[in-house]
Order: C-alpha cells, then structure tokens, then sequence
C-alpha cells in the first residue's frame, strides 16, 4: 500500500465573503432560516447534492461564483444581515437574569450521541436528537455548558431496501475535513491525547471541537496510527454490535472525556449524564476530585453524586446497557490505586443488591449510585421508571423512589418551516424562538389570519409531496425498476389529499402494524373518492432487529399493491432532512406505541409546532400534551396484559378516530373555505408545543431544579478544605454501622372505633434508636387511604416528635393526625435518617414498624 502525504487546497474567499469561513465552522447556521437561505442562494442545486455540508459546498463553489457574489449588493445585504445576528446570538455575551449559572459553573453534558444535523454522522435517533437540542438551547440560553462525545467517522448506517423490501445497511466514511471540527491542541500547541487502559493495552485518542453556537462539543476519536488497528475502528460506527466494542467506546466516553476536560484545565462543576452509556464519568471524576482536593474516597462520594445529573430515556430495562463482569473488570483494575479500592467494589456499585460478585455491571444502577439528580423524561416515564428501579432501593414505597422527571422537549428553530418561522417572525417578533420564555408572546399565534396559516401549510404539504415522489424515483432507480413505473412515480400522492404520516425508528413495540389490522377497513379509507386519504411511512430497524425489519418488508409488500402504490409509501433511510419535511408538511402525525413503553417520544412535538395535528396513543409527552381541541388520542391510556387483544381493541379504536373526527373534520370546507375547526386545532397545537414542549423550557428546568442547586453544593462542598463532606461522610459512616440495631414497636392508636371527618387522635410507638440520637433520624408517621392490604393510596408522612426519653436508647415517640376525609386508611411508623435528600434516600437506611 502506497503511503500518500497528504495537503488540504481550501477556496480562496474574497474579502467581503470572508465570514463565510467563520459561518461554516459553527453550527448556529443549521437552526437559523437567514443563514440556512443564504448558503442555499449560492447555488440551491449544489447545496442540495452537497446534503447541506457548508464546509464541502463551499469547496465546490467555483472561484468565478465567489467573485460575481462579492460584488452583488443584494447577496451582501442578506450575508451582512446573518453575520449581525451571529455576532449578537453567538460572540456577544447576553446578561442572565439570575438565578442562574456564573460563567465558572461549567456542566459537563456527556452524551453517546448527538444529533445536530444530518451532515454530521454523530446520532442515530431521538435519544441523539434531543443531546443535539439540549446543546443549541444552552447556546440560546448562554449557559456555562460543555459537550462531550464520540466522533463516528461512519455513523450510524444510511438504509436501503432490496426488491424484496428486506432493509440492507451501509456504513459510509465521512471525510474529516468536510466537518466543523479543530483539532484541540494544549498550551504547547501540541495535539491533545487522552489514554485509558483496556483489556490489551493502552487505547488512545485525540480530541475534536466543534463549536454549537456558544457551546463547545468535543469528540473523542481513537482513529490514529498510534493505536492498533482494532482500537482504531473503536469509534467508526455508532452502537457497534459487539459487545466488547460497546464497553471500550463506554468506557473511552466516560473515563477519557473526563480525563480530555482535566487536560484542558475545565473545573466541571455539574455533570450530566445522558443515558447509562456515560456512567464511567462518574468514576474519573471520583478519582479527579481525590486527587485535586486531596480527600479519600467517601469523602469523594458525598461530592461527586450531590453534583451530577443522571437522566434515563428507556422505560424497558432490557434497554439498559449491561456488561459481563469480567469483561468490565480489566478497565477497572488501573482505577483501583486512585479511588483507594478494589476493582470488586466499584463493580459492585454497578449491581443489583445481594447479587453475586458475577453479576453483570448494569449501566443504569451505577448511574443511578452515583448521582443524586435522577430523571426519566416525562411525566409517565418517571413514574414507570420508579416503579422499575424500585429494588435499588429496597423497602422504599415506589412514589418515594428518587427518580423525577423533566419532560423533554424541542429545538423549535430545528425544526419550524420557512413559512411558519415567516409567520412568527411577523406576528410574535423577532426572538420568536425564544418565545417558551416569553409565554404572554404566544397568544399572538391566535391572531394569525386562517387563510394565511392555511396557505403556508399547503405549500409545506406540496413541497413533502415533491420531495417523496423525488425521493421514491431515486429508491426504485436503485432497484433497476422498470422505466414505466419510475415514471409512474412521478405523480404518486395528492399535494390536496389529507396525509397522515408515521416516521420512527422501527421497533416491535411502536407498532407500526397496528393501522394493517384490518387491511379492508385500510383500503375503503384510503381509496375513498370524496374524502381521500395518504399515509407516508419512513423509519429503520436497528441492524439486528429482524423483527423491525420484517415489519418494515410486510409494509412493503403491502404499500406495492396496484390498488394502494399511489396513496401508501415507505420513504428509505430516515434522517433529519427528511424527518423536517415530514413534521412540516403533513397534516396528521400518527403514534401507535404500546403503553407504557415510549419513555416520551419528540417526534409529535416536532410535527404540532408545524401545526401538524397529533393521533396517538396516550403515552409519553402525549399524556401531558392531550386536550381534545389540539388532537385526538386512540383509546384512553390502557394497559392490558393481552398483548394480542390489546392490538385489536386499539387497532378499532384507530380506525374509528380517523373515518368520524379526522377525516370529516379535515375535508369540513363550509362553502369552498378552509377548515375552519382545523385551523382552530393547529393554532392550539402550535402553542402548546411552543410553550410546554419546547427545548429551551426543558434546558431551563434542568438549569432551575438541578443545575443551580448541584453548582451552589459543589462550592458548599468544597469550601475549607472540604469540611461539610468529610463531615457527611462521617455521618453516612456511622448511620450504616448502626442502624442495624433499629427497632421499632407496632404503633398505638389512642382512639376507639371510626372517626369522624374533622377529629384527630394521637398515635405512639416505641422506638428503640441503640446508640444513634433522636437528632440524626426522623421518626415519621406513614398514611394514607388503603389502596390494597399492603399498599396505600397518595400515601403522606407525619414527623413525630420524642415524648420520653426511656434511656438505653429507648424513647416513646409521638403525634396526632387530622382524620380530613372519609375512607378506610391504613397507617404504620418508619424511621429514616435525618439529613438532606441524599442521605434520606441512601439504600439499607430505612426500617418499619
């Protein structure tokens, strides 16, 4: 093999254009409608082939195209309008109303993908989507915010169909240099290198930065001629299949992120993990803070979980990453001389309670040890992963489990249509997109003119039909179809027809076969001559999904009969260009997950700011987004046990939403007008999305309940020479040897018979605390109304104050409760330590009567 030296020709960009270098190497462009329309305006078809890269359009960009757009004045007006708002959106820092982060509270947001924009090959679905939105709302925000992730050069795969409508996968290289990526360098000028140890040896790598606005994205990439050739391919493709492959890219993200921000001097204050995929952070920055305050280990453990963000996006715990112990013992063995311990025991921080030493690491339960802030991403999901994670923490009533949520949400810029960004822009004013934080500017979408709202949808629906029937030529050209039938497609679908799309990742569960049920009742919809109906299905299958993916040919196979080829299409490999003309061009966004297992699902959100109207399942961010005047949910939020009834009842339900509200509601044109009562639910959905789920409310939730009070206790925790958490750790040292010796006698009711709403009775108990003062637990009173014979409905707790002092440890506690309703209510006494929420939450300090 030849061994070429290799040198970069860059375009020689006249003078007034030199901004352009400075816009192609920042992301901010992909979410601002001036600067996505003035790359195109150079050259709308070169733009396109170059699938939007700014970096690769602009290198074949010819030199006589540069020269000519120097001097048009009209160009240079739009280029100098665009590099205005980058200076103010971007290079200006805007003041923070507080409270809020300092410019030295740096977070640390640590995700395994990021899905910025399709011509970075860094996401594979929503989970990459929603880090990529997280970033641009902090950029939006100016919050204090890192990000740190791999670089694919691969990605994740681009799909194709064979012409039997089996899904084939293909892994395309993308050329480094045709990405806004810098290689860091340290204070020497030298290239940043990061090292963990693996299994056979030393696995290293440089640093990438890509700027996100305001926001610093770094990249790990192990593709260097230092590395072995098996370490080099670590980080080609996103979710390697092999398993060993998946720990080392865990393990690089998490212990190498963090050891490439110790480099380069960055004090994290906050960490967030995105997913268990990045619990390893945790343990670097354990061993990085015994190192910089010179503190052990529990010291070390009452600073770093206080100060970190765990957040959960899988309601399956078949879901969540696990490893075989021995796999993952080799890279904990070099952690054992700078945490202090053994590699059994921080394995063990990764296992389920009272498992053996060969249990396997699960991702999640070591997430979840080691950060005091634990979230699922909607408010359904939160409840369903306390209840799955329950046996963390033994004993503990579900509702108590320390799992919240914070609801996710959307980068409405991302994602809005030039004709409704146009729309905003006149009627609620230029910093629209920052309108989640300005909700009296909402209200403003009801004084949009129907006929104006109504014709900037119909131009979004006929540019989706342009771009699908673009799109199916290409797929069935790849297939060698026929010319006939290329031909033919030419004119499938109706730019006038009501369309209903279903786009997301093809997984069983989100049941993309439940509209095939009845495939009669199916074709009478779609077929109808006087009120016709379309649906466009896209989606992949993860690789090894067969399941998905023979959901994906039977819809194929389907989709190709005579009858239905012009009114039912499955668009191939899915990506984010496609998925924005899908939320912006239909009128119907279609959801059909099994309940409860859509941890939230942003797709919806995406398609009700474009003022698509939502028909789901109630599940996910449905559960909180539903009112029957901003769309219509299938079924009203069932769980059942019979999975295949289940699917027959919901499948009928589906059926009868679209034939008697959503096609007689759509084709209601009194008098030749628009859809009056359509027009009313856009409007609804479009507030609701933009006020309740947009990205930049969710990222200041996180800044308000976790980020601001996970700052403020890293300086508490730190201050004279970390005083407050050796005195925690000493605290947690003697809770656990002593609480073992808790004991506490059935409580005693001082009252005969039934009580009358509005009398209150005393109740005691006799709690037996050993050595342990009555000032280190709380002795609390727990009620509420029975829901069955071991478990109560909307429980409560009372606090019981000390009555005698029985010495030897012996004390008679007591309270009175207020009988405020009528009902059968149970009650019993607990004990917990007395201390913040991290201590009253440690696993093993809780006893019952």
């Amino acid at each position: 093999m030849k061994n070429f030296q290799t040198f970069q020709v860059v375009p020689s960009i006249p003078k007034p254009l030199q901004f352009f270098e400075t816009l192609s190497r920042n992301m901010w462009w992909c979410w601002n409608k001036d600067a996505i329309e003035l790359f195109r305006r150079m050259d709308p078809s070169l733009w396109v082939e170059a699938n939007r890269n700014p970096i690769f359009f602009l290198s074949k960009i010819s030199q006589s195209r540069f020269e000519k757009l120097s001097q048009d004045k009209g160009f240079l007006a739009h280029l100098k309008g665009v590099q205005e708002q980058f200076q103010s959106r971007v290079l200006d820092s805007t003041e923070r109303t507080r409270p809020a982060l300092g410019p030295g509270d740096t977070v640390a947001y640590f995700s395994m993908e990021f899905g910025i924009h399709e011509s970075l090959p860094l996401f594979a679905g929503g989970l990459g989507i929603l880090a990529g939105d997280h970033l641009k709302s902090a950029s939006n925000l100016n919050l204090p915010l890192i990000g740190m992730g791999l670089m694919y050069r691969r990605g994740y795969f681009r799909q194709y169909l064979n012409p039997d409508g089996w899904q084939q996968e293909a892994y395309p290289e993308t050329d480094i240099y045709d990405l806004p990526v810098d290689r860091v360098r340290d204070a020497d000028n030298n290239e940043l290198r990061v090292s963990v140890i693996g299994p056979e040896g030393l696995i290293q790598a440089v640093v990438w930065k890509m700027m996100i606005g305001r926001i610093p994205l770094y990249l790990l990439d192990t593709n260097i001629l230092e590395n072995p050739l098996p370490y080099r391919d670590m980080t080609s493709r996103l979710y390697a299949g092999d398993q060993k492959t998946r720990l080392a890219q865990e393990v690089l993200l998490g212990i190498g992120g963090m050891r490439a921000l110790e480099k380069m001097n960055v004090q994290v204050k906050v960490l967030h993990m995105n997913e268990g995929h990045s619990a390893f952070a945790s343990l670097e920055r354990l061993a990085q803070t015994m190192a910089a305050q010179e503190i052990d280990l529990k010291t070390a453990l009452e600073i770093v979980p206080r100060t970190t963000v765990f957040t959960t996006h899988t309601p399956v715990a078949a879901g969540h990453d696990e490893f075989p112990a021995e796999h993952v013992l080799p890279y904990l063995k070099p952690l054992e001389e700078h945490l202090g311990t053994s590699a059994a025991e921080i394995l063990s921080w990764g296992q389920p309670d009272k498992s053996s030493s060969t249990a396997p690491l699960s991702m999640f339960i070591l997430g979840l040890h080691l950060a005091s802030y634990c979230n699922g991403v909607s408010q359904l999901h939160g409840r369903v992963a306390r209840q799955m994670w329950s046996h963390v923490w033994p004993h503990r009533p579900v509702e108590e489990v320390p799992i919240s949520h914070v609801t996710n949400g959307i980068h409405v810029s991302s994602f809005i249509s030039q004709e409704f960004a146009n729309l905003f822009g006149r009627y609620l004013g230029p910093d629209w997109y920052m309108s989640s934080r300005k909700p009296e500017n909402i209200k403003h979408i009801d004084d949009i003119y129907d006929e104006e709202l109504w014709r900037s949808h119909e131009m979004n629906r006929s540019r989706l039909v342009r771009t699908c029937r673009e799109q199916l030529v290409k797929q069935y050209a790849r297939r060698n179809a026929p010319r006939n039938v290329i031909e033919a497609l030419e004119s499938v679908l109706d730019p006038n027809a009501l369309t209903i799309a279903f786009a997301r990742r093809f997984a069983t569960y989100k049941r993309a076969y439940l509209l095939f049920q009845d495939s009669q009742r199916l074709e009478a919809i779609v077929n109808s001559e006087t009120y016709p109906v379309q649906f466009i299905f896209a989606g992949k299958a993860h690789p090894k999904d067969d399941e998905g993916k023979d959901l994906i040919k039977q819809l194929f196979h389907f989709a190709s009969k005579p009858e239905l080829r012009d009114r039912i299409v499955f668009l191939e490999d899915y990506d984010m260009h496609l998925a924005r003309h899908l939320y912006q061009g239909a009128d119907v966004w279609l959801n059909t997950p099994r309940r409860p297992l859509e941890a939230c699902g942003t797709s919806g959100m995406k398609a009700a700011i474009n003022g698509v109207l939502n028909v789901s399942i109630l599940d996910g961010w449905w559960c909180e987004g539903y009112s029957e005047e901003r769309g219509w949910r299938i079924g009203n939020g069932e769980e059942y046990e019979d999975r295949d009834y289940q699917d027959a009842v919901e499948s009928q339900a589906l059926y009868n939403v679209l034939e008697n509200e959503v096609i007689p509601a759509f084709y209601d044109r009194r008098n030749g007008d628009v859809p009056g009562d359509w027009l009313k639910m856009m409007k609804a959905s479009m507030k609701m999305a933009m006020e309740m789920f947009c990205s930049i409310r969710m990222v200041a939730d996180y800044e308000k309940r976790f980020y601001i009070p996970a700052a403020k206790r890293y300086d508490e925790l730190l201050a004279n020479q970390s005083a407050e958490a050796k005195k925690l750790a000493a605290q947690i040292n003697r809770l656990r040897s002593l609480w073992q010796h808790i004991e506490i006698a059935p409580p005693v009711r001082h009252a005969q018979g039934p009580c009358r709403v509005g009398e209150k009775f005393e109740i005691t108990s006799h709690v037996k605390l050993a050595e342990l003062k009555p000032d280190e637990v709380d002795v609390e009173l727990y009620y509420g109304q029975m829901k069955s014979l071991e478990d109560l409905d909307s429980s409560k707790s009372e606090p019981m104050r000390v009555l005698e002092d029985n010495g030897n440890g012996q004390y008679l506690y007591g309270c009175s409760l207020n009988c405020q309703s009528s009902g059968r209510f149970g009650f019993t006494v607990r004990v917990t330590p007395r201390g913040d929420s991290r201590i009253k939450s440690t696993p093993g300090l809780l006893t019952w009567a």
